[in-house]
């Protein structure tokens, strides 16, 4: 039996067909279904429909499945261990990687990470319940969204759901704070991890692979949106501002999520400068190459860092974890120079996006909207009035596994930007729209 194929319902392909490979089946399923195409309504950094040059999940999660793609087959050239395919962890699939990217963001609600932090907030709060972007990803690929001859999910092969599982680890564990859902723990992933042999806590080459490429994708493109909305002014006045670079020390400083990267190596403040320079050095070299004009030389700075970043994509041995890592790497070992030129590059979009007073504005709009429709839906017998009877429907076939403050937040995790608006706005504006629009 090949493992990484194993789906976990459709075990003998009864629903599908049989004239394309496993994984252009997965690839179909993905891009055909509803919560891909939500994306398009759904805010990566400024909100959904603020502009139609701007990017949202939907672009984010294509940009990130090509740069996935193509580092996958470079590695596939370059590192003569692959080949053997030793261990069904130790390989890299780009088709693979590739539907792992397309997949990534799903579990994402509207309004970014603000709609994240408010989700958990409310079900924390009121039912001792988590949100989690990764984990919802789960509950959409394997419990919410249906194909035909199926009711569980999409069904994809085990290497795309193990490779879209970067954090592999249950929140059903104590102080876990990033994971899968206890349901989707249990009765899937943990069960795919055990075929596989999986060493506990690591993840498969093909998941960090994607990770990584998130972040060259959130680390460049986003900064292209900001310097495109004037957020990022391209001069020196700007990238010497002593506030500017104390805002990103502190970012750095605060997220304990990067702390691997050797931060207590090096003089912060002096590598976030020295960053700085560098890339706005680069910038007028390529502004005066473009002929100065601002929108082709946008483009090439954010291509250049892009396969800079990519081409230093290596593999490596992990001894703590006597498993392998997806890095960058130089001379064969972890380039920790490269990882914190990013990290810097990744702040900078940070507090010269996210932080702006105007987006902080929306995001407060969106958690109140957000809070507002909670408390609309929360209680099962009002809720039950107003949620679309196809959802009902579903709970009360599957309420057994599926508790009400659970499905309130699928509910209200899957709108796009513009639907939750459109519903905050038929329960609290003044006005009311047709009852004949279609949900």
């Amino acid at each position: 039996m090949n493992v990484r194929k194993l789906r976990l319902f459709d075990t003998e392909n009864a629903f599908s067909s049989e004239n394309r490979d496993e994984y252009e089946k997965d690839y179909a399923r993905l891009i055909q279904s509803p919560a891909f195409r939500r994306l398009q309504g759904k805010s990566q950094v400024f909100g959904a429909g603020t502009g139609d040059y701007y990017r949202t999940r939907l672009t984010h999660s294509l940009e990130v499945s090509q740069i996935a793609r193509e580092v996958g087959r470079r590695l596939n050239k370059t590192e003569p261990f692959l080949a053997l395919r030793e261990h069904p962890g130790l390989v890299i699939e780009p088709e693979v990687v590739e539907c792992a990217s397309l997949a990534h963001d799903l579990g994402h609600p509207p309004f970014g990470h603000k709609g994240e932090e408010v989700l958990h907030r409310l079900l924390a709060a009121d039912y001792g319940l988590n949100y989690e972007g990764n984990a919802q990803n789960y509950r959409i690929l394997m419990f919410l969204e249906k194909r035909a001859g199926s009711d569980s999910g999409l069904d994809l092969t085990s290497a795309v759901l193990l490779g879209i599982n970067k954090y592999p680890f249950s929140l059903g564990e104590p102080g876990r704070m990033k994971g899968v859902y206890p349901m989707e723990w249990v009765d899937g992933i943990e069960y795919l991890r055990e075929q596989w042999q999986m060493p506990k806590g690591c993840a498969t080459l093909e998941a960090q692979l994607m990770d990584l490429c998130d972040d060259i994708a959130y680390s460049t493109h986003d900064i292209e949106d900001g310097i495109r909305a004037g957020k990022i002014q391209m001069n020196r006045s700007f990238f010497e501002d002593d506030r500017l670079v104390a805002h990103t020390v502190q970012e750095i400083v605060e997220d304990q999520g990067n702390s691997a990267v050797g931060w207590d190596q090096v003089d912060i403040a002096g590598m976030v400068r020295q960053v700085f320079t560098l890339y706005l050095e680069q910038w007028e070299a390529i502004y005066n190459a473009c002929g100065r004009e601002t929108s082709r030389a946008r483009r090439e700075m954010k291509a250049r860092w892009v396969s800079q970043f990519a081409a230093r994509v290596g593999i490596i041995d992990d001894p703590a974890a006597g498993w392998k890592k997806v890095t960058f790497v130089r001379d064969g070992e972890q380039d920790l120079e490269l990882l914190r030129t990013m990290e810097i590059l990744k702040k900078l979009a940070w507090v010269t996006l996210i932080k702006d007073f105007r987006v902080q504005r929306l995001q407060k709009r969106s958690e109140i909207l957000l809070q507002r429709l909670w408390e609309s839906f929360k209680d099962e017998t009002t809720g039950r009035l107003i949620i679309p009877p196809d959802w009902i429907e579903s709970y009360e076939r599957q309420q057994d596994v599926w508790p009400w403050p659970r499905m309130v937040a699928d509910y209200i995790a899957g709108m796009t930007d513009a639907y939750a608006e459109k519903v905050y706005g038929e329960l609290y504006a003044s006005r009311t729209g047709s009852i004949y629009e279609r949900d």
